[in-house]
């Protein structure tokens, strides 16, 4: 106890003797930059290469951004120039990293003043537990790609955080789920007459019966290495199809059979969309232009998927006991995978296969509607 005081009292000493808010700090530090607003990848030793190298540099630097996706990529420059901001207007120095400085941005952070000089802005609700633990990862990392190592054991950042678990930590917020009686009806909502229509109602089925992430879902092409941003590929077989797909934890094959009926296939509703959009080569799913005419060649984003489930859960009326607010808050590209663990009547390791989890314990945090209680352990105990 008199550690942390001594700690705490330290931090506030700093806060007080910080400079004062006239004093120029920079949003960034001067190292090059690239497109996305993250700083290069590559340290300076080998930034200055002699010119034959440059290629293999610039290789390098390909792969460094291939290591994380573009939304964790996106999310950490929003995070820097978050921390930045705020060390500027405290008056804070951003270099060198400073484990007093973080200890008090993620303070602020966990109060609600993160945007201000000081107190909390009426209304503006504090950042939640999982919100700061991103942005301290994105700013290590940024301190990282910089070869300044920023040192988050050091227990003004460490002992902080573990206090900010412990009073503001909440139980996870799981979206709800798309179970088949939902599924079938957002697909009623949807045009079979129009090029948009058939290409909605294939992302949805197979993102259910595959159990994809919206990510993996936009990312599919129709073969093997047909582009760059390629998630994965499907290859359409008598009995179903088999989506090879690059998830978070590497590359693996999803068997996706045929339904019961054409009106609910998965295999039926992408082969309807790939033949009228005469889609053979390229991104699976794309956007319809031209007033629903036309079929462009750009891939759609993983947003798109999100906001469809939304949109054809609403128009369904999902849930009728939700507002539109509510449900729009519950609904998410997510909820796709949630509804198939929830609802597939098989041996659960079938399910974990499917969707790519490392643990059937993972797995279970997806069911939605399960039999709980199936193993009474109080009964089993005599009682």
């Amino acid at each position: 106890m008199t550690q942390i005081i001594e700690q705490n009292s330290e931090i506030h000493v700093e806060a007080r003797s910080a400079p004062s808010d006239s004093t120029p700090v920079p949003d960034d530090v001067s190292a090059p930059q690239p497109s996305a607003g993250l700083p290069s990848p590559l340290p300076e030793a080998i930034t200055a290469l002699p010119a034959h190298l440059e290629r293999l540099a610039d290789q390098a630097r390909g792969y460094v951004e291939a290591a994380s996706s573009p939304n964790t990529r996106k999310a950490y420059a929003s995070d820097w120039k978050h921390f930045s901001g705020w060390c500027r207007r405290q008056g804070l120095e951003i270099l060198p990293p400073n484990p007093h400085t973080v200890g008090l941005y993620i303070t602020a952070c966990a109060g609600g003043s993160d945007t201000g000089a000081g107190a909390a802005i009426a209304g503006r609700k504090p950042n939640s537990v999982t919100t700061i633990e991103r942005r301290l990862s994105a700013i290590t990392w940024n301190y990282a790609q910089r070869g300044l190592p920023l040192d988050r054991k050091d227990r003004h950042i460490a002992t902080v955080l573990a206090g900010i678990r412990n009073t503001h930590a909440a139980p996870p917020r799981q979206k709800e789920a798309v179970l088949p009686e939902h599924l079938i009806a957002m697909l009623e909502t949807l045009p079979r007459g129009t090029l948009r229509g058939l290409r909605d109602r294939a992302m949805l089925l197979i993102g259910f019966a595959g159990g994809l992430r919206r990510s993996e879902i936009v990312g599919l092409d129709v073969g093997r290495d047909q582009t760059k941003d390629s998630r994965g590929w499907v290859e359409i077989l008598d009995k179903g199809m088999v989506v090879t797909v690059r998830g978070k934890r590497g590359w693996r094959e999803v068997e996706i059979g045929r339904g019961s009926s054409d009106a609910t296939c998965p295999v039926v509703a992408l082969q309807t969309w790939l033949n009228l959009a005469r889609i053979a080569h390229g991104p699976l799913f794309r956007r319809v232009t031209g007033q629903g005419k036309d079929v462009g060649p750009e891939r759609l984003l993983d947003q798109e998927v999100a906001r469809l489930v939304k949109k054809a859960a609403s128009a369904a009326g999902v849930r009728p006991d939700l507002t539109e607010t509510e449900r729009a808050e519950k609904f998410s590209g997510h909820s796709l995978r949630a509804g198939l663990a929830s609802s597939a009547e098989v041996d659960e390791r079938y399910v974990q296969k499917q969707l790519g989890h490392a643990s059937a314990e993972m797995t279970r945090k997806y069911q939605r509607r399960r039999d709980r209680f199936r193993v009474n352990l109080t009964k089993a105990s005599g009682l």
